[in-house]
């Protein structure tokens, strides 16, 4: 004979936490409290570009309006 098997929406679920501990803050931040330099720093944008004007200038303008050093593409896809 098979045992029975519950319903997945049955069973009762509980988080287990191993321990509690606060984190240094110098190590970083939870996403939802990072600073906005550190957003700008080490964020990706995802941007929808517009017919026309080439990635390579997309990026250029993207660099100029936030003041960064460094910004670039990951590719183009074709229409």
């Amino acid at each position: 004979m098979m045992p029975s098997i519950s319903a997945p929406w049955t069973i009762k679920r509980e988080t287990l936490t191993k321990s509690e501990a606060e984190t240094d803050p110098s190590y970083g931040h939870k996403p939802e409290e990072r600073p906005y330099p550190d957003l700008i720093r080490f964020g990706v944008i995802n941007l929808d570009k517009p017919p026309g004007p080439t990635s390579h200038e997309v990026a250029a303008w993207v660099r100029r309006i936030l003041r960064v050093k460094q910004a670039g593409h990951g590719g183009t896809l074709g229409a």
